[in-house]
């Protein structure tokens, strides 16, 4: 995300976050993969403070509550996306320990190691995974674990095209064992690292995309952005088909020394 501008690759990220408000998940992901990175954390109480950064409208969220221990905040800059965490959350009774809130990655509203757990799946690119990693480690107790997802290189080399899409997204992608190694420099030990499956794009994210955007080009019929944003998750779609041995989303899980 370019943050001077509030803008993705050119297009307005309020535009963007409407999208994905008819969705149930804003990034590759599953409930089964939401849990295997859980089954690595250890030492979860009743009082344990997790935080899910980039919660969006909480899929994955709702899946740690309801098998996880502790109060759970869940913090996004767009405010639609709270608002549906919240009516997610009360909808599943789990509002008297799961809360959403508007704000920033890069200011978060937490106190000095007062986190026992920070999540977040395929949102930490916003502040960028190193920046993230060693300005969240702060607010982790001492033993607290972070778990995040990546989009990482499978590979040394690839193709130029999925190379230069991915250089303009997001230039931080790196392979997995230099991302292992940003978690050690940043002060964790490296509990766990796993890539997520294709059906965590396909099943999970693609295609409910579909109906997604039939609501999205009906609400703005017209609107040319509108068109832009759907042609290149078409895009985007097909890069996937054609590269996916070359890249995807892998948890990186890490605990604070």
């Amino acid at each position: 995300m370019n943050n001077d501008n509030q803008t993705i690759l050119g297009i307005d990220v309020n535009l963007i976050c409407e999208f994905f408000l008819n969705t149930e998940r804003q990034g590759p992901g599953s409930p089964e993969v939401t849990l295997k990175a859980l089954s690595f954390i250890d030492n979860l109480t009743e009082d344990s403070r997790i935080a899910d950064l980039g919660c969006g409208t909480g899929g994955q969220t709702m899946v740690l509550a309801r098998h996880a221990p502790g109060h759970i905040t869940g913090l996004d800059f767009f405010p639609g996306f709270v608002d549906r965490f919240n009516a997610n959350a009360r909808k599943l009774n789990l509002q008297d320990r799961v809360k959403g809130i508007v704000g920033s990655m890069d200011n978060l509203p937490f106190q000095h190691e007062e986190l026992d757990l920070i999540w977040s799946e395929g949102a930490i690119y916003n502040i960028g995974f190193e920046r993230g990693l060693n300005e969240w480690r702060n607010y982790l107790k001492t033993g607290g674990y972070i778990a995040v997802t990546e989009c990482s290189w499978f590979t040394e080399e690839r193709p130029a095209e999925i190379h230069d899409f991915w250089m303009e997204a997001y230039s931080e992608v790196d392979t997995i064992p230099n991302k292992v190694a940003q978690m050690q420099k940043a002060g964790y030990v490296p509990v766990a690292t796993f890539i997520l499956p294709e059906t965590c794009w396909t099943e999970h994210y693609f295609a409910p995309l579909v109906k997604a955007r039939e609501i999205f080009l009906q609400q703005h019929a017209g609107n040319k952005t509108v068109e832009e944003l759907i042609e290149f998750q078409h895009y985007e779609v097909e890069l996937y088909s054609k590269y996916k041995e070359f890249y995807g989303y892998v948890f990186y899980i890490g605990r604070k020394i």
